[in-house]
């Protein structure tokens, strides 16, 4: 439910699913609302927190232009999640093969000399990957945008799309093993575009920057520089991130196929492989054309997913804690949206200084998962209470799975 609304002299109004909002991410809101081209209003998601560029958690609906920093750099990051046909007694005791398994067949995190997603055990591509990269790097989407601005991709970045296609990456993005309230397996993972994704959105974020400031546009923040429609470069904007929120689709669909693989593998025995049944596959951080009161407009979703009526969407929480499975309401309001998580409560300096291995252990007790001076600012302290979120946002989705982590890797 909105729990909060407020309106500057020369803003938008904000309507925010939350009572808990940091000051830095207030701030962020206030600015984001002064921009002339807002539809109507923000909406904010209850796992809000600051965020580089803008505020995560927000709706930005807007007209004729879009501000690349606010859609960010890890286009189409999102979560895709699996109900597979085997139940928590078809697992083994020992979870630990399962979970070598993944990380050897799904490329994650830092390898030895340096790169991130390197292919580890898979050596050279595997062939869907290179069948998958053959038919998207051809996108016309895509292509326009390098032939109108020949130095948004250089041929080491479109190596680089090729190498981390079906790559995990880092931080916060993760592949789990999860079970339901009726013991019911899951997959589910979260990823983005990749590098090539961040090429993409770092590319216009500076190019709108360059042409607000040849303009003397004055801006409420240096962040918010904005491209307006009916210039060509945003066309080629729209374009390109287009192509690498699907990039980032197919990427989650990649890693999906070679953990259901690595499921088989570690249980010794087949499995339908086919990703059908019940499964979601929902971009968090992307931009789309929409219609809401009564205009077509350009939405935002800064770590929000869309939720209008009967779409299933993810909301994790944070290692050990519970996971939701959702179908949206499709609330007006909220620009048919609901969270993306749990959100963060502290920073990942703060969550290095304030907690140790011996409490990421605790916190995470009874999940296989990495428990390294690596991953403590993953820790569940670091993160707001999911019952809480989920709470705040009764009005968006009803619950269709609450799910548990058995296993986590973490990037």
């Amino acid at each position: 439910m909105i729990k909060q609304t407020f309106k500057d002299a020369d803003g938008a109004p904000v309507k925010i699913w939350t009572d808990d909002v940091e000051a830095s991410a207030l701030e962020q809101l206030h600015n984001m609302s002064r921009l002339p081209f807002i539809h109507s209003h923000i909406a904010v998601m209850p796992d809000v927190h600051w965020g580089m560029g803008s505020t995560v958690g927000s709706v930005i609906p807007t007209r004729h232009a879009i501000v690349p920093a606010s859609v960010g750099v890890d286009l189409g990051c999102g979560m895709m999640a699996h109900k597979l046909t085997i139940t928590a007694k078809d697992l083994p005791d020992n979870l630990a093969p399962l979970r070598s398994e993944l990380e050897s067949l799904i490329p994650h995190g830092r390898t030895n000399d340096g790169r991130v997603g390197d292919r580890g055990a898979w050596g050279t591509a595997p062939l869907d990957v290179q069948a998958v990269w053959a038919q998207i790097s051809c996108d016309i989407r895509l292509q326009s945008a390098i032939q109108r601005h020949p130095k948004l991709m250089a041929k080491h970045t479109m190596e680089s799309g090729q190498a981390q296609l079906g790559t995990l990456g880092t931080g916060n993005h993760f592949v789990e093993v999860c079970l339901d309230t009726e013991d019911n397996v899951w997959l589910m993972l979260h990823s983005g575009s990749r590098g090539i994704g961040n090429r993409i959105g770092s590319y216009f974020i500076e190019r709108a920057k360059e042409l607000c400031e040849r303009w003397h546009v004055k801006l409420p923040h240096n962040d918010l520089a904005y491209l307006p429609e009916g210039e060509p470069i945003f066309e080629d904007y729209f374009h390109a991130v287009g192509w690498a929120q699907y990039y980032a689709s197919q990427n989650r669909i990649l890693m999906m196929r070679a953990a259901m693989t690595a499921m088989q593998v570690a249980l010794g025995r087949r499995l339908p492989l086919e990703i059908a049944e019940l499964a979601v596959n929902c971009h968090h951080n992307y931009v789309a054309v929409e219609n809401h009161y009564g205009s077509n407009v350009f939405v935002t979703r800064k770590g929000a997913v869309r939720a209008r009526v009967g779409d299933l969407g993810i909301i994790p929480g944070s290692m050990g804690a519970r996971s939701f499975i959702v179908r949206g309401k499709g609330n007006p309001e909220s620009f048919n949206s609901c969270s993306h998580g749990a959100g963060r409560a502290m920073s990942r300096t703060e969550a290095r200084r304030r907690f140790s291995v011996a409490d990421f252990a605790e916190q995470t007790r009874g999940v296989e998962c990495r428990k390294d001076a690596d991953v403590v600012d993953e820790i569940p302290g670091a993160y707001k209470d999911i019952q809480v979120v989920m709470d705040n946002q009764s009005d968006l989705v009803d619950v269709v799975a609450e799910l548990r982590q058995v296993l986590c890797v973490k990037g």
